[in-house]
């Protein structure tokens, strides 16, 4: 299969994956109320670069005649899902929902990509927010556990929807999962909902992916702002974003971006 990574590929995306897990855990500490987004993408810039490693968001376009993405971090607030400029007007207040997505290029030069996310509940946030964000990491978890050898990527997200589906969330259609790795963005599309055609795409060993559950309290309508990278919920609702990039093996998913004080549970 022409997306699996080799071993020494596949210890790079690890090496740097690590590194990644360990970026993000610090930013997520700095979401407090009255810092900007500029401040946590300036830190997470410097992180990255002192690490050995390159900004893979920073400067990346979908298409040529797209405007490239300004800063390093994606940091969206709220009903903002997804791809949010971070900037200094951007200020965190008490009771936001904050999402920070991360990825690197590692090495800085003829590296692997990784790529993983977080969804930061500040200050005094209603049950029903703090519900959403668990469910949407353990939504993460269980389309991680299906990551294994001889399932399909239609496996993932069939387990994704049948858990989020009952509890009446949205579940967002329109941004999927990806696989990463050579490129910030690879084959095949990772849904977090079951897609029929999914069921050809048989999981191999060395098959890298990143899993990213994104939940709205809403439906699951989204909108592009005007600066043709911010994406939102249409009917305003708060939303959730988690994400790692998962390695295929032999024994079972491994995940590259694992944070340090984060634990994996085994079902």
């Amino acid at each position: 299969m022409a997306y699996t990574k080799t071993n020494q590929e596949i210890d790079k995306i690890i090496e740097g994956g690590k590194i990644l897990g360990e970026i993000l855990e610090t930013l997520s500490h700095m979401a407090k109320p009255g810092v900007t987004g500029l401040e946590i993408d300036t830190e997470a810039e410097r992180l990255i670069r002192e690490a050995g490693g390159r900004p893979a968001f920073k400067g990346y376009r979908s298409r040529k005649s797209d405007p490239a993405f300004p800063s390093t971090i994606c940091f969206s607030i709220n009903e903002e899902l997804v791809h949010g400029i971070a900037t200094k007007d951007k200020v965190i207040k008490d009771g936001d929902i904050v999402k920070i997505d991360i990825g690197m290029q590692y090495p800085a030069q003829n590296g692997y990509f990784t790529d993983t996310a977080i969804t930061v509940a500040v200050g005094e946030v209603s049950e029903k927010e703090q519900q959403l964000l668990r469910a949407t990491q353990k939504a993460l978890y269980k389309g991680i556990n299906q990551a294994t050898v001889g399932n399909t990527v239609a496996d993932i997200g069939r387990t994704i929807q049948n858990y989020i589906d009952p509890q009446g969330y949205g579940i967002i259609r329109d941004l999927v999962g990806h696989g990463v790795g050579h490129a910030v963005h690879e084959e095949p599309r990772v849904p977090n909902y079951y897609d029929k055609a999914l069921e050809q795409w048989t999981l191999k060993p060395g098959v890298v992916i990143a899993i990213e559950p994104m939940i709205s309290l809403g439906n699951h309508h989204v909108e592009t702002a005007a600066d043709g990278w911010s994406i939102s919920m249409v009917d305003k609702a708060n939303c959730a974003h988690f994400e790692h990039t998962v390695v295929v093996t032999q024994d079972g998913p491994r995940i590259a971006t694992l944070r340090p004080s984060e634990k994996f549970p085994a079902s």
